[in-house]
């Protein structure tokens, strides 16, 4: 089973959102009907960037990597963000 690292762009005001899910369709979903605490006020948001793993485990390490200073740097030097 496939699971991902993905970041969603905010049409509304243009921020990120960056998180991990086994079922990327569906999450994206949930955040734009409004079920999401954090992501309620920015909607619509549209899926931006996404990379898939093996395991839960490697895709929350990679989405902590890109909440992280560096993760950040990486993300802007590639022009993901």
């Amino acid at each position: 089973m496939s699971y991902f690292t993905y970041i969603l762009k905010s049409e509304h005001d243009g921020t990120y959102y960056y998180g991990s899910t086994k079922n990327l369709r569906e999450r994206v979903k949930v955040h734009n009907s409004g079920k999401s605490r954090y992501t309620k006020g920015r909607r619509p948001w549209k899926l931006h960037y996404f990379e898939e793993f093996e395991s839960r485990s490697e895709a929350a390490k990679r989405e902590k990597f890109f909440k992280s200073i560096d993760g950040y740097n990486f993300l802007k030097k590639g022009n993901i963000i």
